[in-house]
């Protein structure tokens, strides 16, 4: 499928920067709220690096390392919420992008507009973006918390709640992405194309058998849409208009159910 590309969806963690880079700062921020606490620091950031290493989306996280280094039974119920706490206090101050990132969707503009797409706690992936100073070169970013975490990815919701904020119809969008069963899967769902990108934390797994095109990395993936996509500043078209026209309805609908 080759029909026009309209409007550009993209992942945040993974996809445009490193998460490590991020969770490194937060599992030291965590170490170091459970060394006030009475822990020996040293290995629990051991422990956190280590359970996080097989998987940083698996959740419980905190309460695994806290039973690796032995932490008194009767007080974990009092610091995990303490520990949860520092980790999502963090605030980075600069998290740089991938190499050719910023250029890529500098390109990527001049042509179409674009949204970032991410799940997390609002408040965390806000501060990623500022961090990264991206937002001036996209158009939206959709945080699918805000909505509630069962609308995380892979839930149409925020694929469609993107789209209406850019007016584009799902058929003439592509999402690019790093998760298979999130971005990739949630995409297809929603009617999109998905470009798979080979970087973090999930590099290895294998491809959605829905997946469009592939790509080492972000700035690799908009390369192979370029051609694709209109002139810069040029109307969208009229099958465009009335495609999205047809969905807007449907689109409506999706983002406003509960």
């Amino acid at each position: 499928m080759n029909a026009p590309v309209r409007a550009v969806l993209v992942d945040l963690d993974d996809t445009l920067y490193p998460q490590a880079r991020f969770l490194e700062l937060a599992w030291r921020a965590v170490a170091d709220r459970g060394a006030a606490l009475g822990l020996d620091r040293t290995p629990l950031l051991h422990a956190l690096h280590d359970i996080a290493a097989q998987g940083s989306a698996r959740g419980g996280i905190i309460d695994r390392a806290l039973a690796r280094v032995g932490a008194p039974a009767d007080l974990v119920p009092v610091m995990v919420p303490e520990l949860l706490a520092a980790f999502r206090g963090v605030d980075p101050e600069r998290l740089e992008p991938y190499p050719g990132v910023v250029d890529a969707l500098e390109a990527l503009r001049a042509h179409v507009p674009v949204a970032i797409v991410t799940d997390g706690d609002v408040t965390g992936q806000r501060r990623k973006v500022a961090a990264l100073d991206i937002a001036h070169l996209v158009d939206a970013v959709v945080y699918s918390d805000s909505a509630g975490r069962e609308y995380r990815k892979p839930h149409p919701r925020p694929f469609t709640d993107a789209l209406w904020m850019l007016a584009a119809p799902a058929r003439h969008a592509v999402m690019i992405g790093d998760r298979p069963e999130k971005d990739v899967a949630g995409a297809v769902g929603a009617g999109l194309r998905a470009v798979r990108v080979g970087t973090g934390e999930y590099a290895a797994a294998p491809d959605h058998p829905s997946t469009w095109r592939r790509a080492a990395t972000f700035a690799d993936a908009v390369e192979t849409l370029l051609p694709l996509l209109p002139a810069p500043g040029q109307a969208v078209d009229a099958a465009a208009t009335q495609a999205f026209d047809a969905a807007a309805a449907s689109l409506v609908r999706a983002a406003t159910e509960p």
